[in-house]
C-alpha cells in the first residue's frame, strides 16, 4: 500500500486528517513515524498556500513519498484579517494555544458579537512521488466568542462558533466537527481529487 506522509507533528491535526481520509488505499502515516520528528520549515510565506506547498515540498524531497501538508489561519474581520497566516504563532515565542487564544479576546476587546464574524481556511497541498501537486481548500464562516467555550478540540476550537451551530467547535463532538470544520471540508475536496485522479 502506498504511503501518505503527513508534514506535521500535530496530534490533533493527524487524528482529524486520518478519520476524514479511512478508507482510502494510502497508509496515512506522520513525519515522526518516519524518523523525520525533528523536520521543520519555516513558514514564511505569504499565503496558506505558499506555506503548505513549502512544508511538502521540502519533507517530499527527502523522503521521495507523497507528503500532505496544510496550512490553516483564522481571519477575524474587526481585526483586519488577523491572526490570519500567523494565526498559529499569533502571541509569539513560546508558541502556546493559550497565549494565542488571549491575545484575540485581548484584541477583541469592546467589540460587539455582531462585529466579531471570522472564517477559518485551509489549504491542503500534496506532491506525489513523481513532484506532480495539487491543492485543496475550504473555508468556514463564524464568529468569535466573548470567552472560552466548550472541552474538545485544539487551536481556537473554544472561540471560534460555528455560523448556523450556535456552538464553538470545542462545544462539538469529534465526530460532528469533522463532517463542518474547514479542514474537514479541504479533506474532502481533496478526497474527491485524489478519488478522480487515478493515482
Amino acid at each position: 500500500m502506498r504511503k501518505i506522509i503527513l508534514s506535521s507533528s500535530n496530534s490533533n491535526k493527524i487524528i482529524e486528517i486520518r478519520d476524514i481520509l479511512k478508507n482510502m488505499p494510502f497508509d496515512i502515516i506522520s513525519k515522526d513515524d518516519m524518523g523525520y520528528g525533528h523536520f521543520d520549515v519555516e513558514e514564511d510565506g505569504k499565503s496558506l498556500e505558499e506555506n503548505a506547498f513549502k512544508k511538502a515540498e521540502e519533507l517530499h524531497k527527502l523522503t521521495g513519498e507523497i507528503v500532505i501538508a496544510d496550512d490553516t489561519g483564522l481571519f477575524v474581520d474587526a481585526l483586519n484579517g488577523e491572526p490570519g497566516i500567523y494565526s498559529a504563532r499569533y502571541a509569539g515565542e513560546p508558541v502556546s494555544y493559550e497565549n494565542n487564544n488571549a491575545l484575540l479576546l485581548k484584541n477583541l476587546n469592546g467589540v460587539p458579537m455582531e462585529k466579531r464574524t471570522a472564517y477559518f481556511k485551509t489549504v491542503i497541498a500534496v506532491v506525489f512521488e513523481d513532484g506532480k501537486k495539487i491543492t485543496a481548500e475550504g473555508s468556514l464562516k463564524g464568529k468569535i466568542a466573548y470567552e472560552k467555550r466548550g472541552e474538545n478540540g485544539f487551536g481556537y476550537d473554544p472561540l471560534f462558533i460555528v455560523e448556523g451551530t450556535g456552538k464553538t467547535f470545542s462545544e462539538m463532538m469529534k465526530e460532528e466537527k469533522n463532517k463542518t470544520s474547514h479542514r474537514a471540508i479541504a479533506l474532502m475536496n481533496l478526497r474527491k481529487k485524489l478519488e478522480g485522479s487515478g493515482r
